[in-house]
């Protein structure tokens, strides 16, 4: 029986005592840490360690901990890496944005480290358990995603997407008879660091409609705000 490898996480901490002793707990629970002191540190150990998960200080020299969040979530292979963020508790607005940009979780300095250990242990259980009932296909109708293999039919013919017109579609497949405005398509396909015009969402739309024509009339315009997929497909 072979053992399973160790989750490698990565500590963004400026402060050497407190990255250590964190570093060093995660260890004596099985854990591999590795420390980076600066948020430019950070970026190159997320590339070249390939973490399981980020333990990120808010408060970095050369590069703060919010933009290190933003650098993360903005790279495709880093978009859903695991980040738990330190606070200090005059820093709520921070917070609050490090969570709005994607943080999954937060401790407030100072804090034990028993308690740290915990929540990352917490994080990992939450995370497993939403890739258990993750699903690896999608189904409207004739349409079918299939989100392991990145492919798409309809009525069995395959339908050749973009990268973001595939990442659109998905989009709508997991939210359908709700409203998505044009901003939260941009940050789900696009991501936080996209400055472009949110027309780009409707001529995505449109190419959609295109090149599969049961979308057509099931991806409704919602005036001044985005789009809706209809509950169920609207085919003539």
């Amino acid at each position: 029986m072979t053992s399973q490898r160790p989750k490698t996480i990565l500590i963004v901490e400026d402060e050497p005592e407190i990255a250590q002793l964190v570093k060093h707990y995660l260890e004596k629970e099985g854990f591999r840490p590795c420390i980076a002191h600066t948020g430019l540190e950070a970026q190159k150990l997320v590339a070249s360690e390939h973490p399981d998960l980020v333990i990120l200080d808010l408060m970095l020299p050369e590069m703060d901990g919010l933009e290190v969040c933003k650098s993360i979530r903005q790279k495709p292979d880093t978009a859903l890496l695991p980040i738990l963020m330190l606070t200090a508790k005059n820093e709520e607005s921070d917070t609050i944005v490090g969570l709005e940009l994607g943080a999954d979780d937060y401790v407030t300095k100072p804090f034990s480290p028993r308690t740290l250990v915990a929540r990352v242990k917490a994080l990992f259980r939450r995370l497993e358990r939403a890739n258990e009932h993750k699903p690896t296909s999608l189904t409207y109708g004739p349409l079918h995603m299939d989100l392991i293999r990145h492919e798409v039919t309809v009525k069995g013919k395959e339908v050749p997407l973009t990268a973001k017109e595939f990442g659109l579609l998905e989009h709508f497949l997991r939210h359908p008879g709700r409203v998505l405005t044009r901003d939260m398509l941009l940050n789900a396909v696009w991501g936080y660091e996209y400055y472009g015009t949110t027309r780009t969402v409707d001529v995505h739309v449109r190419r959609l409609k295109v090149k599969m024509p049961i979308l057509d009339e099931s991806i409704v315009s919602v005036k001044s705000l985005g789009y809706k997929l209809s509950d169920q497909p609207l085919v003539h």
